[in-house]
């Protein structure tokens, strides 16, 4: 085995990291929807020849990395490496083989060098469309939510099966979006096939596995170190969030003892009959990121950062979910999986939990534009980031997932609404010593000339935003059509010049409130963050604007 010393190593490393870097700038640049080119919802992952993950792209979803590496574990058990050849491209989009639901492609790609096979490479983005009644909370069995692909090739030696791709653009809305992202997918793997290869001529490396197995031991290595860190202990929380008829609980029991975690979600409620149960590839990816983050949130990620970590969850609740059940809104439970184990271990590692999260929104358009051009897109929006200690959440950032907000002006260009309003909201984040980041006021009006169709999948609208260690929760979501509340899972049709109204949760504050200095609180107020009445209300701080003060009343 080949040994590599400490700054080599990182050399090499960091190479890894820009290839795959390169692959998201690929993928970006020659996709056709905006969930890829301005949504980042992506991720691009490269393997060795053993299929095990050694980098990802610096700007990639933490759950699709998370699930990267059992979906090539899948792909290999269908096509095992002896049967691959230069130019197959093999996907799926099986929400248990994949990301947890239909919409997402995962594509990849072999890498030969002098007829060996060295390596793999791996990227996942959200499609616009994969035909049935679109991304909802409504259906109620799997069946219902559209195209579900097994482990397939799109190309088989570089030549593209025409078939199936006239068989998905069949079935989908957009079609002339979905096969682009698809087709892009393809090019950013050809892309980073390509500078793998030059990466190993110009090293000198015949073999990535030496190279690999000194990464992720390193990061194996950091990992524990610092899972030492934390006190041995069981740990539990229990919460419940916002379900379609009824609430649902959510559970785990982490078991922290030496340099290893086991994660248990035992507990947690059955699945539903509605289009928001979470595969359990969703739910490891979750768990992992969650310990990740407590532990060494600087390393970049890689298979040997998992390695100590053990996720369980018993088969057949809303976070194992099986075949029928519909997973179309996995996120809209899958999310709380971060502040459910945050919550669990606030009091061991206080100085490393982040107070409850707004959480990201996501709901779904489908129609007609001004222009005669098909919708089909997600709107993402978010509310406030939940605070740490000495740490105020910031406003409307996304999480716990990190996709972007899309651009007004792309939204209003491509849909054909209008975004007449988006206003920061005073006073919903979550008081604390550290105060919770605010949510926003989003108002969109349909001014397409024709009926759209929309399909909320709302979360903490009925649960808020957790302070923690004396902080206050933030404010609730709302959704409202025509300056009525509506139901936040609801699928609703618009008629033209109508208008959705969106109040975005603030985050959880973290601390007690009585703890913020009183010229924080002050800026808080001129920033429009708090209002006069906020602060003396849930910080018992007098501010006055027109002299500058700020006392304790």
């Amino acid at each position: 085995m080949k040994e590599f010393d400490a700054v080599s190593l990182g050399i090499l490393w960091d190479r890894l990291i820009s290839i795959t870097d390169e692959i998201v700038s690929s993928l970006i640049r020659t996709s056709f929807s905006i969930n890829v080119r301005e949504s980042y919802d992506l991720s691009c992952v490269l393997f060795d020849a053993n299929g095990v993950p050694i980098a990802q792209g610096s700007y990639s979803v933490p759950s699709f990395t998370g699930t990267a590496a059992p979906t090539l574990r899948h792909m290999l058990r269908k096509y095992p490496p002896a049967t691959l050849r230069p130019g197959d491209i093999v996907a799926t989009n099986d929400p248990w083989m994949g990301t947890g639901h239909l919409y997402d492609i995962n594509v990849m790609r072999p890498v030969f060098r002098k007829d060996k096979l060295v390596g793999y490479t791996l990227s996942i983005t959200h499609l616009p469309d994969i035909g049935g009644v679109g991304v909802s909370a409504g259906p109620t069995q799997i069946y219902e939510e559209g195209l579900r692909l097994p482990v397939c090739k799109l190309m088989r030696a570089g030549v593209l099966d025409t078939e199936l791709m006239e068989l998905i653009r069949t079935n989908v809305r957009v079609n002339e979006q979905v096969i682009g992202d698809i087709m892009a997918n393809i090019s950013c793997n050809e892309v980073g096939g390509r500078l793998l290869l030059e990466f190993m001529d110009e090293y000198g490396l015949d073999d990535l596995v030496p190279l690999s197995t000194a990464i992720l031991a390193q990061s194996e290595r950091t990992m524990r170190e610092r899972i030492r860190t934390i006190p041995d202990g069981i740990y539990k929380n229990r919460i419940d969030i916002e379900g379609v008829n009824e609430a649902i609980p959510l559970a785990c029991t982490i078991t922290k003892k030496d340099d290893s975690v086991v994660v248990d979600f035992a507990g947690t409620g059955d699945s539903v009959r509605a289009a928001i149960n979470v595969p359990f590839c969703y739910t490891r990816a979750w768990a992992a990121y969650s310990i990740k983050c407590l532990t060494t949130p600087g390393t970049p990620n890689n298979e040997g950062s998992v390695r100590p970590i053990n996720v369980t969850a018993p088969e057949g609740c809303i976070l194992n979910t099986q075949v029928p059940f519909p997973t179309a809104g996995r996120h809209a439970v899958g999310h709380f999986i971060v502040p459910l184990m945050m919550g669990a271990m606030q009091d061991a590692v206080p100085d490393r939990v982040q107070a409850d999260v707004g959480m990201m929104n996501i709901f779904n358009v489908q129609g007609t534009n001004r222009d005669g051009r098909g919708i089909a897109s997600l709107f993402f929006l978010a509310g406030g980031f939940g605070a740490l200690a000495g740490m105020d959440g910031a406003p409307t950032t996304p999480a716990p997932s990190n996709m972007g907000v899309v651009p007004t002006e792309m939204w209003e260009n491509i849909t054909s609404m209008t975004v007449e309003r988006r206003e920061l909201l005073p006073d919903s984040g979550g008081p604390g010593a550290a105060r919770g980041g605010v949510g926003q006021e989003v108002v969109l009006v349909n001014d397409t000339g024709n009926l759209l169709t929309v399909a909320f999948m709302g979360q903490r609208t009925q649960f808020p935003a957790k302070g923690f260690q004396g902080g206050k929760a933030g404010r609730l979501r709302g959704y409202q059509i025509n300056g009525k509340p509506v139901n936040p899972k609801g699928r609703f049709v618009l008629n033209p010049g109508d208008v959705i109204s969106l109040f975005e949760a603030g985050g959880g504050g973290f601390g007690d409130p009585a703890r913020r200095p009183p010229e924080l609180v002050l800026a808080d107020v001129r920033s429009g963050l708090v209002t006069a009445e906020g602060a003396l209300r849930d910080y018992g701080v007098r501010v006055d604007l027109k002299r500058g003060t700020a006392v304790r009343a």
